[in-house]
């Protein structure tokens, strides 16, 4: 029976399944001079409930699941970038002194390349993170936000810092400036139903979207100006239907790919959302974040919501992450 058992789990593996995740720390609650509270990375469980996830590190801005280590995660973190494996308690460092201040990280499922946005550029490894490579020499200033790989297309990078959103057709060895000049940029996202449909979120200037693969963004031009867009959420569930999450806006839905937006802050503590996720295996449901409050979760994309858990909580970043089982 036991070789049998064996046979089964080789022809057989465990499949993939979204965990939703969270990082960020519990700001409200510290008293400067008392212990460090809990920060770093959370997971929410089948049952609803959300555990820390390995250490504490008040500094943890994104992840995405590692290619190279099946059932762990990348970290971009304040003091580089961190694989969290063995249910988190056991981290490593895969990068040295000379990277400080990572924002995102993101993955080419591809070939198994690694790339991370950090405070002086964009970084690759294509050895699981022996040896790292600089791709920012084109960008016209360093600091990058949010990076993102072409799912469709192999070599293709889209990247968003201070002076907009840049593109590369050759793996990050040269870059051209897609739109949205001068203008910050907080995240890139693409669409999992139309890999030519992207957008982007903004400091201050709104969502920029591109429909031409990201070969150039133009400003949609009614969408939280003058406010800062914190995440952008496509469901993938839904064609059509994204969420934004801002400061001031709080959330706001589309159902028609972006042509029209409507708020739907009705029953949160407040519209300083700062991450926004649906979940892949539920149509409708949407998780967000309110600034110091808790994450809240609809199951109607946003007509109504409920307290889902981390509390007084400042969430960085909310993603399903597909981990081995």
């Amino acid at each position: 029976m036991y070789r049998c058992l064996l046979l089964l789990a080789a022809v057989f593996p465990a499949a993939a399944q979204p965990v939703l995740y969270a990082c960020g720390n519990d700001s409200q609650t510290y008293v400067v001079g008392s212990k460090a509270p809990t920060s770093g990375l959370f997971h929410r469980d089948r049952a609803g409930g959300w555990t820390h996830y390995g250490y504490h590190h008040p500094l943890i801005f994104g992840f995405a699941s590692d290619p190279s280590h099946p059932g762990a995660l990348l970290l971009s973190a304040g003091n580089g970038l961190l694989r969290a494996v063995g249910a988190g308690l056991d981290w490593t460092q895969l990068t040295g002194s000379d990277v400080t201040e990572l924002r995102d990280v993101d993955v080419d499922r591809s070939t198994g390349a690694v790339y991370f946005g950090y405070a002086a550029g964009i970084r690759v490894t294509r050895d699981g993170g022996k040896t790292w490579s600089e791709l920012s020499g084109g960008l016209h200033r360093k600091f990058t936000e949010s990076i993102r790989v072409d799912r469709k297309r192999s070599g293709v990078l889209l990247a968003g810092g201070e002076d907009g959103v840049f593109r590369s057709e050759d793996d990050g060895r040269s870059w051209r400036l897609a739109g949205a000049s001068g203008v910050q940029i907080l995240r890139i996202e693409q669409s999992p139903h139309d890999a030519c449909f992207w957008l982007a979120s903004t400091q201050g200037a709104g969502l920029f979207a591109s429909h031409d693969c990201g070969v150039t963004f133009e400003n949609l031009g009614f969408v939280g100006v003058g406010r800062n867009l914190y995440d952008v959420a496509f469901d993938p569930t839904t064609a059509g239907r994204i969420a934004v999450a801002g400061w001031g806006p709080g959330v706001v839905v589309s159902t028609d790919g972006g042509r029209s937006w409507k708020p739907r802050n009705e029953g949160l503590p407040g519209t300083e959302a700062t991450a926004a996720v649906f979940d892949p295996a539920t149509p409708g449901r949407l998780f967000v974040s309110i600034h110091d409050r808790a994450v809240y979760v609809s199951d109607d994309a946003g007509a109504s919501w409920r307290k889902d858990g981390l509390e007084h909580t400042h969430v960085n970043r909310l993603r399903f992450v597909e981990v081995a089982r």
